[in-house]
């Protein structure tokens, strides 16, 4: 297997701007391949829709995942994991069509997807012949919906072995398990107390990070107040940009929690943190895993974000907290010394020793072509 050091070419990163953590995923991924001498560039296949289509997907969702949940389950039931839904969309189409127009002006010998949509153009246009280069779709949940799977794609990258072999399984494409795609300050944070002054926090207050994704989604101010009204735990809840929640917690919780607007410094953050509260499974997660923060799930966001967080819970690295006492129940069981909290980590920890996703995008050993043998590999 060749070096991952000796890596060159040009890879094109499909992203999408649904929030921050898929381009989180794709600008961290780009810099690792830049790094091992991989020029990368990162689009968007939102931008790559015509009419502003994709502009408006981004508001449609927004609003139904700020307003609307309940609409949004029921179409992730019916189009993102029912059966009976068609093979292929006419969004499908229309993301192919941008997605092979920026293929031609980056030419590039490797594609990714590292969103669901645009594993799907990928692999539309790499079954029909339209995509002469090899495409690796890096899943970036825990949770793997019908929109994720193309047979048309080479290889996928897995967040863990069932999920690999539930890939493989649906769609005949090699699957690997590979390390979370996390940037390396995570794994290496700063002293704690920086990050409490920042914040106005004292060293011995037990800090319980709350999660609401870049948009401030989920039902976090009924967790926040839960924390808050236990009198052990002190909620910081990470709204986002979603400002017009950073304000309501601010009045809702007064001295008892803080509420705060979009963050550069959360590395620091959950180095100072007891414990990580999150509604989604997504990159926040990853990233406390990183830092040694044990993460319990609590009210999840619809359609993807439940089923994340139970996979999640599957597998062994968090905790779902289904009801609001268990919430209480399962933090207490993480105090510092107790094997509940360090068994957790350790678990957690383990997705990092896999193979790191660069090393398993290897031009030389992808192009499978219609005509040859695509094997099920379970993960290594």
């Amino acid at each position: 297997m060749r070096d991952v050091a000796s890596m060159s070419g040009r890879a094109l990163i499909v992203s999408a701007s649904m929030g921050a953590g898929h381009d989180a995923v794709a600008a961290e991924l780009a810099r690792r391949l830049a790094a091992a001498g991989m020029h990368a560039e990162v689009v968007d296949v939102l931008a790559l829709l015509p009419l502003r289509l994709g502009a408006l997907l981004r508001w449609w969702y927004r609003a139904v995942m700020l307003r609307s949940p309940w609409l949004y389950a029921l179409v992730y039931r019916v189009f993102f994991v029912s059966r009976r839904a068609p093979s292929t969309s006419p969004l499908t189409i229309v993301a192919a069509a941008g997605l092979a127009r920026a293929v031609r002006r980056v030419r590039p010998s490797l594609v990714v997807p590292v969103f669901h949509v645009a594993a799907q153009a990928a692999g539309h246009l790499r079954e029909r012949g339209r995509l002469a280069v090899p495409s690796v779709v890096v899943l970036t949940d825990f949770a793997v919906h019908r929109l994720w799977l193309h047979p048309g794609n080479d290889r996928y990258l897995c967040p863990d072995t069932s999920t690999a072999l539930a890939v493989t399984a649906a769609v005949g494409r090699p699957a690997f398990r590979c390390a979370p795609i996390v940037r390396p300050e995570f794994a290496c944070a700063g002293a704690p107390t920086d990050a409490r002054a920042r914040i106005g926090l004292r060293d011995g207050d037990r800090i319980v990070l709350v999660c609401a994704g870049s948009w401030g989604v989920g039902r976090v101010a009924a967790t926040a107040r839960l924390l808050a009204r236990s009198g052990r735990y002190i909620p910081v809840v990470l709204c986002g940009r979603n400002e017009r929640l950073r304000r309501r917690l601010d009045r809702l919780l007064g001295r008892a929690g803080i509420a705060l607007g979009w963050r550069d410094d959360l590395a620091g953050l959950l180095a100072s943190a007891y414990a990580l509260v999150d509604n989604a499974g997504g990159l926040t997660c990853r990233e406390a895993f990183a830092a040694g923060v044990p993460v319990v799930t609590h009210r999840p966001i619809a359609g993807h974000g439940r089923d994340g967080v139970l996979a999640m819970a599957r597998a062994g690295v968090s905790v779902h907290a289904r009801r609001r006492a268990d919430l209480l129940r399962a933090l207490d069981r993480l105090e510092p010394g107790l094997p509940g909290r360090a068994a957790l980590i350790a678990r957690a920890a383990a997705l990092f020793t896999t193979a790191p996703a660069e090393s398993l995008l290897l031009p030389d050993l992808l192009p499978l072509r219609d005509d040859e043998p695509r094997p099920c590999e379970p993960a290594p």
